[in-house]
């Protein structure tokens, strides 16, 4: 599937955003946190490159009528909701980390989606984005690579079936290895 532009993607969806749905959002964006330091090794921020993408992700999402953003507790990624937090004025709602690793946390992460209404904004890592969305009704697709930053998925899980579109934002990442995004 080829990216779709920010405003051809908000024309295309902005009709389904009006459709009612209980309790389930009309709209899920989830990108992979930006760029981060290699320090602290633990919970490191977001280097001078994932500032700008984070900046970059805040001016393409805002006029998308986000409503809710979920992230992990990893400052990476809370540091990557925060600059379209602030131009909504809405705060960043951590999901914890499960027990029972990465599936349970995809599992957590898409239960914590379903609860929300409207648009909602999920920073997630390589490793769950794209399970997020399969989880919530999205395709099946490969791991985003550890060089990849650029990509933004779009569901409409309350669609049937679930319509979804990719589109980039930012500068480029690297080129991906094979197996991965």
């Amino acid at each position: 599937m080829q990216p779709l532009s920010v405003p051809l993607l908000a024309c295309l969806l902005t009709g389904a955003l009006a459709l009612p749905v209980a309790a389930m959002p009309e709209l899920v964006i989830l990108v992979r946190h930006a760029e981060r330091a290699s320090e602290p090794a633990g919970d490191p921020a977001l280097t001078p490159a994932g500032e700008q993408r984070a900046q970059a992700l805040a001016q393409a999402l805002v006029g998308l009528r986000v409503n809710a953003i979920l992230t992990t507790q990893l400052r990476r990624t809370r540091d990557t909701a925060a600059p379209l937090a602030q131009a909504l004025g809405l705060q960043v709602q951590p999901v914890e980390a499960k027990r029972g690793g990465t599936a349970a946390h995809v599992q957590a992460v898409a239960d914590a989606v379903r609860a929300q209404t409207g648009a909602v904004l999920v920073v997630g890592h390589s490793n769950t984005v794209t399970a997020v969305l399969a989880a919530l009704g999205g395709p099946k697709l490969a791991a985003l690579c550890e060089t990849s930053f650029h990509h933004a998925f779009v569901l409409q899980p309350a669609a049937e079936p679930p319509r979804w579109a990719q589109f980039n934002y930012g500068a480029p990442s690297a080129a991906p290895e094979a197996g991965c995004l």
